[in-house]
């Protein structure tokens, strides 16, 4: 009665396997080390991202930000105000349908 595959059998399975794990730590090695850094750093520079922003065009960006930062806060504050003003007619409206009806308020005539 045999337990597993044989040693002989798990060679072709385990060849590549292994292969991959190195291929991996290699890459990895590559990427993070002084290498990937140094080839990051070309693509940055190939790109422009490495560049300084003058002075006028940083503040222009930052006054920007504080304006969009301030149509946030507006838009923030009427989707609160909605919020509430949904809340109050969903109560009335349940309210609505709990209050018994008065007898004779059917609107029938008679």
């Amino acid at each position: 009665m045999q337990m597993g595959p044989s040693p002989q059998e798990m060679v072709p399975i385990l060849i590549p396997i292994f292969g991959m794990l190195t291929g991996i730590t290699i890459t990895g090695f590559v990427v993070l080390g002084p290498v990937g850094r140094a080839v990051g750093r070309v693509i940055m520079r190939i790109f422009g991202a490495d560049r300084e922003l003058p002075t006028g065009e940083l503040q222009d960006i930052r006054g920007l930000l504080e304006d969009q930062s301030g149509r946030m806060e507006a838009v923030q504050r009427q989707l609160a105000e909605l919020a509430e003003r949904q809340d109050f007619a969903e109560r009335l409206l349940a309210q609505g349908r709990k209050e018994p009806q008065l007898p004779g308020a059917g609107g029938a005539t008679g």
